[in-house]
């Protein structure tokens, strides 16, 4: 790297060591929790995804998800006059446990872009923001795509990282079994279209939704997380009808303003292929592990890079899985 490059790599390694009160940062430490909390507003800040579901911090690494949920009504009337009020317990019956499994997020970031970016004012915030932008979206897709926790992951066999961690659909399948819809009249698909199991997109939709728990079915904050391929045939139309250099501009609006079933469409990244989701934002939850965070930060000269290493301990967590269904599996009828 450039002279310039390497006094501006030097103070941030400074700026990292002083927040976090070490030496150096250059040999691994535990992040202090205050800028553990910094870290994680950032990632969340950089997907707007991850600002619309809860990204949490706990003292303990496995235990029951922490959010108070109500999980049922409420509201009733006792005779007291022959037996007592009986308060109801708020705590969802449907609560799912969590472990906190260690993460590695390693960055590394070659010298030729530490140059470019040297000139700047902002290198600090840029090299920081290269290294929290790349944690969200993985973030997210182990969330959608995550089946378990292997010792050593293959990111070759599993390139969606589907062997980092166990996400919320997959918990869906092993908790949930029974809100999970993924067969029809033929094993192992469910089919769209006037031969098929549904004859459109939003009557599978409607269908789905009584897979919730009674008193969530209305639910004012229900959405549609969904495969953007799944919504071709439903808004192909619409976007066809926009000039070529529109489309993508068009297909964006027509998703962001659409419904499915009557509920708001989500177009989340990495959504899996083929599938929909039933739930609130709010009932998907990422825990982390407080003061679970280490980090190290180096110059890597026999590779002409820098290296960030960093882990943190994350859990993937639904609060209630009354509140939420999951359809897989979804193809058009032949």
């Amino acid at each position: 790297m450039r002279n310039e490059t390497r006094l501006a790599f030097n103070g941030f390694t400074k700026q990292v060591a002083t927040l976090n009160g070490v030496g150096s940062a250059s040999e691994k430490f535990t992040v202090t929790p205050s800028v553990q909390q910094k870290l994680e507003t950032a990632i969340q800040e950089a997907s707007g995804f991850l600002a619309q579901i809860n990204v949490l911090g706990v003292d303990e690494q496995e235990g029951e998800s922490i959010i108070l949920g109500v999980g049922s009504t409420i509201a009733g009337r006792t005779n007291t006059s022959q037996t007592a009020r009986s308060p109801r317990d708020v705590s969802s019956l449907n609560n799912d446990t969590y472990s906190c499994k260690k993460t590695d997020f390693d960055t590394a970031v070659p010298y030729q872009l530490l140059d470019a970016w040297a000139k700047f004012q902002d290198f600090q915030a840029r090299l920081s923001s290269a290294i929290v932008q790349r944690q969200a979206l993985d973030r997210i897709m182990i969330g959608f795509n995550g089946t378990s926790a292997a010792a050593s992951t293959d990111r070759a066999a599993n390139p969606l990282l589907q062997d980092v961690n166990i996400g919320w659909l997959e918990k869906y399948r092993t908790k949930a079994p029974a809100r999970v819809l993924s067969s029809g009249k033929v094993a192992g698909k469910i089919t769209i279209g006037p031969t098929g199991d549904y004859k459109t997109l939003d009557g599978l939709v409607y269908d789905a939704i009584q897979l919730l728990d009674p008193w969530h079915r209305k639910h004012p904050d229900l959405v549609v997380l969904v495969d953007r391929n799944l919504l071709h045939a439903k808004f192909l139309a619409n976007i066809e009808g926009a000039a070529n250099n529109e489309n993508e501009l068009a297909a964006a609006r027509i998703i962001a303003n659409g419904t499915l079933g009557g509920l708001p469409i989500v177009d989340a990244p990495f959504f899996i292929d083929g599938g929909i989701m039933i739930t609130t934002l709010k009932n998907l939850s990422i825990y982390f592990q407080i003061s679970g965070r280490r980090r190290l930060t180096k110059d890597e000269p026999e590779r002409d890079r820098i290296a960030d290493y960093q882990s943190s301990n994350d859990a993937y967590v639904v609060e209630d899985f009354g509140l939420g269904a999951l359809v897989e599996n979804i193809e058009e009828a032949e």
